[in-house]
């Protein structure tokens, strides 16, 4: 159903070009106003910023809206007769969710920012799969988590609360606004404890070479990690919630 969305495909793609270019003179004026050396490159930088905006669809910054409307109207009393496990029918929905439209504003831009604007490929062929595997275990991750924000619905009506504090941590501590290199050192050793780098910092910083291809399987056991501990926490939710729901109405 998701990729029949087209027009909000050719409109994303709009959106995350422009932001791109607007993030790639930002960064362009702070490097260009110093000549200090940093821990990324300028070309580097850029590279990161593009992966960053092809793959933006990808992160768990929105709530799935068929749940929320499920949960205002009662509606998921359905669900909870199907023969399915509901954690996993909605960490399946995650999954399209994030996937679809990642296909289709990612590979147009990519082939508009690659001889254009400055994108470059990975680093080697080595970087390049790495890169990809990693990208995989940064959408289990990111499924579970847009599986958090779903069934908190159990206990708020709107879902605001969560769908907005959530993608919020997402976006500040993933490195999908500033590179995690270009922080801080005590800030990064914060940061790289908790599960949001692997969403970003890490694939993308993998593609760029900085990480060894060679570290694959270690960063695939943390994100094999996280993205358990979280369906495990996520399961206890669901679980506690189903039993408390009470659903009005006939």
């Amino acid at each position: 159903m998701l990729l029949q969305y087209r027009a909000a495909a050719v409109a994303g793609f709009g959106t995350q070009l422009f932001w791109g270019l607007i993030r790639i003179m930002i960064f362009g004026a702070f490097y260009h106003s110093t000549k200090s050396s940093q821990p990324m490159t300028y070309p580097e930088v850029v590279t990161y910023i593009w992966l960053g905006q092809a793959l933006f669809a990808m992160l768990p910054w929105s709530m799935d809206s068929d749940i929320r409307a499920m949960m205002r109207t009662g509606t998921v009393a359905y669900e909870l007769l199907r023969p399915l496990d509901l954690y996993w029918t909605w960490y399946c929905r995650a999954v399209a969710m994030r996937i679809a439209p990642t296909v289709l504003r990612a590979i147009p831009l990519v082939i508009i920012a690659m001889p254009f604007f400055g994108m470059k490929p990975p680093a080697s062929a080595g970087s390049g799969l790495a890169w990809a595997a990693a990208m995989i275990g940064a959408l289990a991750v990111g499924c579970a988590i847009t599986n958090l924000i779903s069934v908190s619905l159990f206990w708020t009506i709107s879902g605001e609360g969560a769908s907005r504090l959530i993608p919020i941590a997402v976006w500040m501590f993933s490195g999908s606004i500033i590179p995690l290199p270009l922080l801080p050192g005590w800030v990064q050793n914060i940061l790289y404890a908790l599960p949001f780098r692997d969403l970003v910092d890490t694939p993308f910083r993998l593609y760029l070479g900085h990480i060894p291809a060679s570290d694959i399987w270690l960063v695939l056991t943390r994100q094999a990690a996280w993205t358990i501990a979280l369906v495990i926490f996520g399961r206890w939710i669901i679980s506690r919630g189903t039993r408390m729901l009470v659903v009005q109405g006939g």
